[in-house]
């Protein structure tokens, strides 16, 4: 009986190091084009390859995409794990930047950037109730003026 590995993947704009070859770049996306697959550095020609991906890395500088797996990558920067003060589910920050969150919280509501928790039916960011108050009062001033 064979078991299925769930391999959990490293999120586009995590900033990476190369072990072998050195060059630091940021997560991209993946590929699974299995002739494009490096292995140790070097292209695998021809090598039975068990893995179902590798990562396209974006090197400052260079057109082209890097490929590598991901036993030949190192972590520089990162997404951190916060959890929410609202709902107390976990949300991640962008890649490199703790205190700056991307996408929902695991309950499905939107984040605040400000208060770092979610906001539901029921709870409202002061921060964010004065940002909205300026934003229709520029949107009146622009309408009638």
């Amino acid at each position: 009986m064979s078991k299925a590995v769930e391999v959990e993947k490293l999120p586009v704009g995590t900033l990476i190091r190369h072990k072998i070859t050195g060059y630091e770049g940021r997560i991209d996306g993946i590929t699974e084009i299995k002739t494009c697959f490096t292995k140790a550095g070097a292209l695998s020609a021809g090598a039975v390859i068990k893995d179902a991906f590798q990562y396209r890395v974006l090197v400052a500088g260079e057109s082209l995409r890097r490929i590598a797996p991901a036993e030949d990558l190192e972590i520089l920067e990162g997404s951190v794990e916060i959890v929410c003060a609202s709902c107390t589910r976990a949300f991640q920050s962008k890649p490199g930047a703790a205190s700056k969150v991307t996408g929902r919280c695991g309950c499905g509501n939107w984040i605040c950037p400000f208060c770092l928790s979610c906001q539901g039916a029921g709870s409202v960011c002061s921060k964010q109730t004065a940002r909205k108050a300026r934003r229709l009062a520029a949107q009146v001033k622009a309408k009638h003026g």
